[in-house]
């Protein structure tokens, strides 16, 4: 008897082998090494590799909320464009990212925008706070991770404030990043003030869980829309620099870009979208074509600009094709600022093949990042970046939060999403990708404000590394298919 429990045991562990090895094998949209490190670990370690897999083998969501995602793109209207912005773009050479871009949410690229950085973090919050105070028709707001803290806080209290003197104010907040918020009396407090708070991808039991689809497929966009005319857009969440959740790291370095013009109604239909699919009121009305737009007042010709929404409801991997498509465009310098470096095949081969064309290529990444797995898969791939001839810097005077890339001075990204495989393949990211060489010296001169704080690493930097440091670090570039 017990011989016959451990032979069918065996045989239904070697079942649910070949079913997960098939889904693995069968899964679209997935590069070669993930599905041979999953294999890997399926048939290696088979009880955990099966429960890992099923937990985070696949950037999946539910087939209910699939279908409510997809049905809520079908039919909200997107916001016009500018026949003039195809005519800048056309006497430059950046016309291919922004045509690749157009083909992520079916958003064109707009002109006449104007857009400015807030000096730091603790400016930029003051930024939105006056921006929520001066709304006179709606507020919305977006973050995956908010904090009851001094910055906080000041949000909160924004908020309540827009809201009771009759503000139409809607508030999204991850449920797994602000959940320390969420579950303290400042949330109570949104509601009771009159907001229509609202959590993104609400989190429940493990069954719950496997039925909806992963736990760490996550709302990472920071948004902010006041009165369908002024969007904030980068990297920083509803929190003080100090971060105190993870004060070792501190101070984070963010950067938040101001949007005036027509880019803000773009900006608004990645809000509706996650908003709907949340259960939120129908807001499609703020997105209707408009009879006529005139440019906003001093904005001339003013930045092209094109809204870039990703996630794992897109059919491809849009964010990498987006960064990629910028990077082949490079002509003469690029320089990339990211706090989490895991790149997939096609990155790496982008940036190498850039440096060994010419371009300049410069990467910024910290020198203490929070997360030490993702710290030793970035740098198992310093020794291929520096034989290709990029340049890399660690910065040191805290974790360089910032998500940026400028090519040649005149075009760039900025936004939500990091140069690794969670943004590329897990979550829902923001990026604005715009073309002025005004606004792109802006970016540029905060780039080189960095730089003057970070050190250069050099080939003899990543030789001096020990023997088992270079083992961990190529054994997590090994595994990095599964971050």
């Amino acid at each position: 008897m017990a011989f016959d429990l451990i032979l069918f045991g065996e045989l239904v562990l070697l079942g649910a082998m070949l079913v997960v090895l098939g889904r693995a094998l069968l899964r679209p949209q997935r590069e070669p090494a993930s599905r041979i490190a999953w294999m890997i670990a399926i048939l290696v370690l088979p009880v955990l590799g099966i429960v890992a897999y099923l937990l985070v083998g696949e950037a999946r969501i539910s087939r209910r909320r699939s279908a409510r995602y997809a049905a809520i793109e079908a039919r909200l209207p997107r916001p016009d464009g500018d026949p003039e912005a195809a005519q800048v773009l056309a006497h430059g050479h950046f016309h291919a990212p922004f045509a690749l871009a157009r083909a992520v949410n079916g958003l064109p690229p707009t002109l006449f925008n104007r857009a400015s950085l807030a000096a730091d973090s603790n400016a930029a919050i003051a930024g939105m706070v006056a921006d929520i105070d001066a709304a006179e028709t709606s507020v919305h707001l977006c973050f995956y991770i908010w904090l009851a803290d001094g910055n906080g806080l000041l949000l909160k209290d924004a908020l309540i404030r827009a809201a009771r003197r009759g503000t139409r104010v809607r508030v999204l907040a991850d449920a797994l990043g602000s959940r320390l918020f969420v579950r303290s009396r400042h949330w109570q407090d949104l509601l009771d003030g009159g907001v229509d708070a609202r959590l993104a991808l609400p989190v429940g039991g493990l069954v719950w869980t496997l039925i909806r689809g992963r736990v760490d497929l996550r709302n990472h966009r920071k948004l902010l829309i006041c009165d369908n005319r002024v969007a904030w857009c980068g990297s920083q969440n509803a929190a003080d620099p100090e971060f105190r959740i993870k004060r070792r790291y501190a101070p984070w370095v963010d950067i938040m870009s101001r949007w005036e013009g027509p880019v803000a109604r773009h900006q608004q239909f990645l809000f509706a979208s996650d908003w709907m699919a949340e259960g939120g009121d129908d807001v499609t009305a703020l997105l209707a074509p408009t009879a006529h737009r005139a440019p906003p007042s001093g904005a001339a010709e003013g930045i092209v600009a094109q809204v870039i929404g990703t996630g794992p409801i897109q059919p491809f991997p849009a964010m990498t094709a987006c960064f990629a498509e910028l990077i082949h465009a490079a002509r003469h310098e690029l320089v990339i600022t990211t706090p989490y470096f895991v790149p997939d095949e096609q990155l790496l081969f982008a940036l190498t093949s850039a440096a060994r064309r010419g371009v300049k290529v410069v990467l910024v990444v910290p020198r203490r990042n929070d997360s030490r797995i993702v710290a030793g898969a970035s740098r198992s791939h310093y020794p291929a970046l520096l034989d290709a001839g990029v340049q890399l810097h660690e910065f040191s005077p805290g974790l360089l939060h910032a998500k940026t890339m400028v090519a040649d001075g005149l075009a760039g990204l900025i936004g939500s999403a990091n140069l690794d495989r969670r943004s590329f393949e897990l979550n829902f990211e923001n990026n604005l990708l715009f073309a002025d060489a005004a606004f792109a010296a802006q970016v540029r001169a905060r780039q080189d404000q960095w730089l003057a704080l970070s050190s250069l690493i050099t080939p003899a930097t990543v030789a001096a590394y020990s023997v088992p440091r270079r083992l961990w670090q190529n054994l997590l570039a090994m595994w990095s298919p599964l971050l």
